[in-house]
């Protein structure tokens, strides 16, 4: 990856998942992220480990998400501990926080504070529900900000409770992801202008706007129940089916040609009109192709689809996926 963001400096006073993440991004684009930690370390440092696990044992999220920064222990309860961080802003481009609002204010660290000092320091805050919405103060984790967004009750299957998925979408896409856009940005504004700006990064509210298929059904008054929209169970062309073995494909047919070339490979012509179906004849032509692949091995049908292009893989699991020959070509 080219370091596009050599000569920029961070400070990381982020915590668990979402700014590190964001910084860490940061940090393999080239930029020089340092991890502002209180004196004690990161509680993050210990997240999942058992009881008896050895205290030099470091938790491999904290391994994951922190990799590539440097690490400086402050305490910014004291004045020193103010001092030292004054210091490191005169010389950074960004600080990202992910307190809740008011916290950097009643160590008289804040934006306000800290432009004072830097007047072109990009300052981003990640919080749940936004730094000064009416929710703002509120305790939330991943699963409350997919809840509130409207996201969470799309997820799953037609008739089933709401499904939780072990990829953080709000913390990873509306936290990590939108934080580091925002930052880039704001870094390009101050490159240019000399002026600093505070990015105020709501988890719900960035991940409520990339709801875009949901939104778009909401917007003909067309909005689907969990597993009924188009890609959720709605069209038989974009779904997950299952093997003999009781393993899975995922199928993506979703352009003409691909649905197409899917069922001339299957033998089912038939079929090439109704990829998009929805309602009953949608649930026939899924039933019909789940009863087809259900009668091989997953193992059959990767090397049956290996030559076909027609959106066809298998659902690999997370050891699979890790050592799949895909990843060694990045």
């Amino acid at each position: 990856m080219i370091s596009v963001l050599s000569g920029i400096r961070i400070l990381d006073l982020t915590r668990l998942l979402p700014g590190p993440a964001c910084t860490r991004m940061l940090a393999e684009m080239g930029a020089e992220v340092t991890k502002i930690e209180p004196p004690e370390g990161d509680y993050a440092n210990r997240l999942g480990l058992t009881s008896d696990a050895p205290p030099e044992q470091v938790a491999p999220l904290y391994s994951i998400v922190n990799r590539g920064k440097t690490v400086e222990r402050i305490d910014l309860k004291v004045e020193a501990g103010r001092a030292r961080l004054h210091t490191l802003v005169r010389q950074s481009d960004a600080l990202i926080e992910s307190f809740r609002p008011g916290v950097m204010a009643r160590l008289g660290l804040d934006y306000v504070a800290l432009k004072s000092i830097n007047p072109s320091l990009v300052y981003c805050a990640i919080t749940g529900y936004g730094s000064a919405s009416r929710w703002s103060h509120r305790a939330g984790h991943d699963i409350n900000y997919l809840a509130m967004s409207g996201i969470l009750e799309q997820i799953g299957e037609r008739g089933r409770p709401p499904a939780i998925s072990n990829w953080q979408i709000a913390d990873l896409a509306g936290g990590a992801l939108a934080a580091a856009m925002r930052v880039c940005a704001a870094l390009v504004h101050a490159k240019s202008t000399r002026e600093g700006s505070f990015v105020d990064v709501s988890m719900t509210h960035e991940v409520a706007a990339l709801n875009i298929i949901a939104e778009h059904g909401l917007a003909l008054n067309q909005a689907k129940s969990r597993g009924e929209d188009w890609l959720t169970g709605g069209w038989p062309c974009y779904g997950v089916y299952a093997t003999s073995d009781q393993r899975f494909l995922a199928v993506g047919a979703l352009e003409p040609k691909f649905w197409t070339a899917l069922c001339d490979a299957v033998q089912k012509p038939h079929l090439k009109s109704l990829g998009w179906s929805e309602g009953s004849v949608g649930l026939r032509v899924r039933k019909e192709l789940a009863d087809y692949f259900s009668e091989q091995s997953l193992v059959y049908w990767i090397d049956f689809f290996d030559a076909i292009d027609c959106c066809v893989t298998p659902v690999l699991t997370l050891e699979e996926a890790n050592n799949h020959a895909l990843f060694g070509t990045l």
